[in-house]
């Protein structure tokens, strides 16, 4: 069996490709990416490394050629997306690609304001529309993107700006994430299926910023904040409401826009999902988000 993996050389799909040479043969693998150079070390392990570009639909077949598996990892652009995908999904159906995993979003449902939905949700669609078998991963906010940027961010400034209120989530390690995706790849039985891969516990921005004063020992105050104002101090940053590709604004790689309106989602309790899915498929708990602000208060070795 051949697994291909789309956008192989980003941050979900180099773990994703790490944690597959440890299950499967690298020959097995097909990696896609608008930059082979830099799947360089995989190649050299033996992994069949092709250039496939969503904004490039023709190049995608090709690239796909004697997959069996595909796991569609969603492209950055948030906001515009839905065609990115299409030219995935139509280049995997042309190319015989037999099964889509796709990394999507908890809380897709009409009404739900995030861009994000915004995007996950017509993909969802069109995989079913497919006609190939499919298994859809709706992966929580990654305790990784809290941590990492916006809490930070919080820990330097000393303020932590949100205009979530008092809405709940629970989020999950990006890693978590990915070995649920690859125990699907690497499994059988999960045609048909939607997982809601999310944390072991549901939080509000307000308790999350006070655990990270707690472990980190910053003081920071929490500034509710309505979308005006945040947009005002995305604005201010130079933080672009479109996105643009590979862009890093302080430490923010994300568009106002998708910000705002995921801020909106988590107010509106759109993401209060919480499942016991990642111990079905891993046979163990999802880490939490305490777990993670304490690794990395730790002294680097």
């Amino acid at each position: 069996m051949k697994i291909a993996v789309t956008g192989a050389s980003g941050n979900y799909g180099r773990l994703a490709v790490a944690r597959l040479m440890e299950r499967i043969a690298p020959g097995d693998l097909i990696l896609l990416s608008r930059t082979p150079s830099k799947l360089a070390a995989f190649a050299e392990r033996g992994a069949v490394c092709r250039r496939g570009d969503f904004d490039e639909p023709e190049s995608l077949a090709p690239a796909l050629a004697g997959a069996d598996r595909l796991l569609l990892i969603s492209a950055t652009r948030v906001g515009q997306r839905v065609a990115q995908h299409r030219a995935a999904i139509e280049g995997a159906v042309a190319a015989g690609v037999k099964h889509i995993v796709y990394t999507s979003i908890v809380g897709v449902a009409p009404g739900n304001p995030a861009l994000v939905v915004a995007d996950h949700g017509p993909t969802e669609d069109l995989i079913k529309a497919s006609g190939l078998a499919w298994t859809i991963l709706r992966d929580a906010h990654y305790t990784d993107a809290i941590v990492e940027v916006i809490a930070a961010n919080a820990i330097q400034s000393g303020r932590w700006i949100s205009s979530c209120g008092d809405g709940r989530e629970a989020p999950v390690w990006r890693d978590d994430c990915v070995d649920c995706a690859v125990a699907v790849l690497t499994g059988e039985g999960h045609a048909g299926k939607t997982y809601n891969i999310t944390g072991p516990e549901r939080l509000s921005m307000p308790e999350i910023a006070r655990m990270t004063a707690e472990i980190s020992g910053a003081s920071i105050e929490y500034v509710p904040a309505d979308e005006a104002a945040m947009f005002a101090m995305f604005d201010a940053m130079g933080v672009p409401r479109e996105p643009v590709d590979n862009l890093v604004v302080g430490n923010n790689p994300w568009n106002s826009n998708d910000i705002v309106s995921f801020e909106a989602a988590i107010r509106g309790g759109w993401f209060d999902v919480i499942s016991d899915d990642v111990e079905r498929l891993l046979g163990r708990k999802p880490r939490a988000l305490r777990d993670m602000l304490e690794l990395r208060r730790q002294p680097a070795p």
